[in-house]
């Protein structure tokens, strides 16, 4: 069942936020301005608020953080708003503190698994979660209207920014007590990557405050090695970790620490469908899962949906995104699901995909079953699945194509009910991804390499 949801109206926002390459449009610091100022405009136009709207601000550790930072803050405060500077934090843990400290909407800084001369800002609503569609495309009118760059509040009504104290610390510890309070994780061998990302700090906290043994990586950022070679990107760097360190788990997170990649203590990879295979049949167990149900996006593996039926537990799709996976949730009255990128998101602690927590409800599974990490994984199979990324400077028009079109609807006739064939623009880069699964893995190369050359040609 997937959600349906309209961008026709919406050209700077993509799937998660407006994202691109830093100095060249739309990534300037008069764009993040331009979004600070319409953004205040509009809550204080549709919440009618008694006083200054607040918006809380974080960032990861890219370079450019601290131009689009004050950037998008002179437009909060040029519209008459306060800003509440959180600094360098993970995601979720904007997402956290804007609900937690009332706020009225949060701004995260970032271009998440994106290598540092990319950066990008997305928003989260006073409860903590990402805006819909429609709320997005009145930003962006708003941030073309004329009238709105004219329109400047007295002298006496300009915002103030204060900065958030020990904000890091505050989200370790919402973090830390998602935990069964009966456990600890001593005992344990944990290699964390950080992809000297947003979690550099946090999450090595989060480990070892619980009495884990904790080997940290990708925990030195310096502006610019932001995702290099390390990260959910490149699990490979953990995997020999966890090997040559004999550990029990390794976490790869990528540089907003929203999502999370983990390794079993032989160096294989557990995607995020595995993951949400785990929870699900966990949550089910203990009474805890919602409705008997959980939602995942288009790309998640058949092979999920095949081990949850046999579980009992009904799968329901949205796009690609983890906010429309959120929107799913909350629609359909559920509370956990996630994408298999690796965010994964448990709305009964959190109203995002966060990278850390999920590791820390995976490493609560393993400690109430006793099972390492790779034997729960083996209770799930899944299908071979290819997925090609073929560039192209349009990605939504190009797969609109009739020539593409027509050659997607011959694939999914030849694969029939053996399979599926999957074409979508990315939403976060100039590409369009064509991803086929199936039983049969030499057949699905050639149909995912067919697909792949009809889009490439088509450009």
């Amino acid at each position: 069942m997937t959600l349906k949801t309209s961008s026709a109206a919406r050209l700077l926002f993509g799937t998660d936020g407006i994202r691109g390459v830093v100095g060249r449009p739309p990534m300037t610091a008069e764009m993040a301005l331009s979004l600070g100022r319409a953004l205040t405009f509009l809550l204080k136009e549709e919440r009618r608020l008694g006083r200054r709207p607040k918006i809380v601000i974080g960032q990861d550790t890219r370079l450019s953080g601290d131009m689009l930072a004050g950037a998008v803050s002179a437009g909060v405060m040029s519209q008459g708003g306060d800003v509440y500077l959180a600094g360098v934090l993970p995601t979720p843990g904007i997402a956290n503190l804007t609900a937690s400290t009332r706020a009225d909407a949060g701004i995260v800084i970032s271009a998440s698994h994106n290598p540092y001369q990319d950066n990008g800002l997305k928003i989260f609503d006073g409860q903590g979660y990402k805006l819909p569609d429609q709320i997005e495309a009145r930003l962006e009118a708003l941030m073309a209207d004329a009238r709105l760059a004219k329109d400047r509040p007295p002298a006496e009504t300009v915002g103030r920014a204060w900065p958030i104290r020990d904000a890091v610390g505050r989200y370790v510890v919402s973090v830390k007590n998602t935990f069964p309070k009966t456990m600890d994780l001593d005992g344990l061998t944990i290699v964390l990557d950080c992809a000297h990302g947003a979690a550099y700090q946090s999450a090595p906290a989060v480990f070892e405050e619980l009495g884990a043994k904790v080997r940290v990586l990708g925990d030195r950022p310096d502006g610019y090695n932001i995702n290099q070679g390390v990260g959910s990107l490149r699990p490979e760097i953990c995997a020999a970790q966890v090997i040559e360190s004999q550990a029990d788990l390794g976490v790869a997170l990528d540089g907003d620490a929203d999502r999370a990649i983990l390794l079993d203590h032989q160096g294989q990879v557990v995607d995020g469908d595995q993951i949400m295979f785990l929870c699900a049949w966990h949550l089910k167990n203990k009474a805890l899962l919602a409705r008997n149900a959980i939602a995942a996006t288009v790309m998640s593996n058949m092979g999920l949906e095949l081990a949850l039926e046999k579980e009992g537990i009904k799968l329901f799709r949205a796009n690609v995104g983890d906010r429309y996976v959120a929107e799913l949730l909350r629609q359909e009255s559920l509370n956990f699901g996630g994408e298999k990128s690796g965010h994964l998101i448990f709305l009964d602690h959190a109203t995002t995909g966060d990278g850390t927590l999920a590791a820390l409800q995976t490493l609560a599974i393993m400690k109430t079953t006793g099972r390492p990490l790779r034997e729960l994984a083996a209770r799930i199979t899944l299908m071979p699945q290819i997925l090609v990324s073929v560039p192209t400077p349009n990605p939504a028009a190009t797969a609109r194509l009739p020539l593409v079109l027509a050659k997607e609807a011959e694939l999914k006739a030849r694969l029939g009910r053996q399979g599926r064939v999957l074409l979508r623009p990315s939403g976060t880069e100039p590409v369009v991804r064509v991803m086929v699964e199936g039983e049969k893995e030499d057949l699905i190369n050639d149909l995912a390499e067919e697909l792949a050359q009809t889009v490439a040609k088509a450009n």
